[in-house]
């Protein structure tokens, strides 16, 4: 069985004695969010009675409490839009790095396929190039025979 605690707070200048399980820090919160409630009113309006005071701050709190329920509801909407969001957005992020791996694994190839018709470019310029060296020395050279 839980403990009750007992806690007396001041609602417009008059004293209450709340009994409950809550803590005594939380029914002094909300006896002076009442009482600063009530105050609000009778401010307003000095002429007002107690109870009738105490039946607009109770409308006030009602209207509060609505209020609460559905920016809460918008909060819970909002959040599930998010939560769909984030989802789409990991499923987007995975199959970007699947598209990622395989684009780096066909550039790997290509890099590897360039380097090889580079290798063979070089070969193909050598024999080129040892090809025009042998003719050179063939055209310098004056075949036997030949005179001028």
């Amino acid at each position: 069985m839980t403990s009750k605690n007992k806690v007396v707070i001041r609602i417009a200048g008059n004293d209450y004695t709340l009994v409950g399980v809550e803590s005594d820090e939380y029914m002094q919160k909300i006896g002076l969010y009442i009482d600063k409630k009530m105050n609000e009113i009778l401010f307003r309006n000095n002429r007002l009675s107690t109870s009738l005071a105490a039946v607009l701050t109770a409308l006030n709190v009602a209207d509060d409490f609505f209020k609460c329920r559905e920016n809460e509801a918008l909060l819970d909407k909002d959040k599930k839009a998010m939560r769909l969001e984030l989802e789409r957005m990991r499923s987007e992020n995975t199959q970007l790095k699947e598209e990622n791996s395989t684009l780096s694994s066909r550039n790997t190839s290509l890099q590897l396929e360039l380097a090889k018709r580079e290798a063979e470019l070089g070969e193909v310029r050598s024999s080129i190039d040892k090809s025009n060296k042998s003719n050179k020395a063939m055209i310098q050279k004056p075949a036997i025979g030949y005179d001028m």
